[in-house]
């Protein structure tokens, strides 16, 4: 089987009976390895000192006033971030049960993820790990490219009812190589440009028949899914969102693309990113939304778990339908924790 996302971080955790990934001293020393914490030609002793003693024992207990000591007020606030999430990766035991603990609390209600005063970035390096856990010996190229969007922001290009989607940082390295990014309206330009000028980077889109080249780019993120109803992309996404109930819910689901949401019966529903979440609001309260939302539309979809639940009938009635936008730049940014905090499942990590 391919092996994937070597830099994610996966490689350096172990795998539980149960399937979590649990950190291990090498990930934590990543971590601390990292540009902004290890130290540099100007650092102080104390701050060479402390690095040094975390390499040798990643879990060491450092208080305030050892942090207090380092001469560089940014060492200091960024050595107190790394420490306060490796902390929420010790104290919550795995990968799982850290990113579920950053937007769902233990009664199973939404979480301020603010008030943890961690970057984003450490939440979306969470969810590639599990990710990469979740799809550990899959072989179809399509599902891997998927799956990235849960944790990659992507660039959208609507036209004649294509929708394709790129990897936001990708197109802002091809604009940065061929002109000003500003002279980009969407991704078609871009493509354009791109045959036109010699680029370090070329997209192409992927397609059942080209695929299997995923394995040997996996990390250049530089192929296109096109999600567009009828289209495998769209359904290699529906998979990947099954894959990643079944980890965190243990509920088989089945997730379809749907075409209208303004004919389901919306008894329950999760937007995918903010602004669908907006748009589901206003159609299930009766709002009709106006054209520029509807314009933003990428994908529809309706959830429905195969089974019933020992602890809740419901989870085989309920359909659950799921909607993703772009904003109003075109940008697209998933929000994976909405399926764990708005599904009408109960949590079994």
């Amino acid at each position: 089987m391919p092996d994937f996302w070597r830099h994610s971080g996966f490689h350096l955790n172990t795998i539980a009976a149960n399937g979590v990934c649990v950190p291990t001293d090498d990930l934590l020393r990543a971590y601390f390895g990292r540009a902004e914490v290890a130290p540099i030609a100007d650092s102080c002793t104390a701050e060479r000192d402390l690095f040094e003693r975390l390499m040798l024992d990643p879990r060491l207990e450092v208080g305030r006033a050892e942090l207090d000591r380092l001469a560089d007020p940014d060492a200091r606030a960024n050595y107190a971030i790394v420490l306060r999430f490796r902390d929420h990766l010790l104290d919550t035991g795995s990968l799982e049960a850290a990113y579920k603990r950053l937007f769902v609390d233990e009664s199973g209600a939404a979480a301020d993820f603010a008030a943890r005063g961690l970057p984003p970035m450490f939440a979306d390096q969470l969810v590639q790990m599990i990710m990469r856990n979740i799809l550990d010996g899959c072989d179809n190229g399509m599902h891997a490219r998927a799956a990235e969007l849960f944790f990659r922001e992507q660039r959208a290009h609507i036209e004649d009812d294509q929708v394709v989607l790129a990897d936001s940082e990708t197109v802002a390295s091809l604009a940065q190589n061929g002109a000003d990014a500003s002279e980009f309206g969407n991704i078609g330009r871009l493509l354009a440009q791109a045959r036109a000028t010699t680029r370090p980077v070329e997209l192409a889109v992927l397609t059942e028949t080209n695929a299997h080249d995923y394995w040997s780019k996996d990390e250049r993120h530089d192929m296109a899914l096109q999600v567009n109803f009828g289209r495998p992309g769209l359904a290699a996404l529906c998979r990947i969102i099954e894959l990643w109930v079944m980890h965190f819910f243990q509920v088989a689901v089945r997730v379809e693309p749907i075409r209208s949401l303004e004919s389901a019966r919306m008894r329950w529903f999760v937007g995918l990113d903010a602004v669908s979440t907006v748009l589901m609001n206003d159609i299930y309260n009766g709002v009709e939304p106006d054209e520029d939302l509807r314009r933003r539309i990428i994908c529809m979809m309706r959830l429905k778990a195969d089974r019933a639940d020992s602890d809740s009938a419901d989870e085989s009635e309920t359909s659950v339908y799921l909607a993703l936008c772009m904003d109003k730049q075109g940008n697209v940014r998933m929000k994976p924790q909405n399926l764990l905090v708005n599904l009408p499942f109960r949590h079994r990590l």
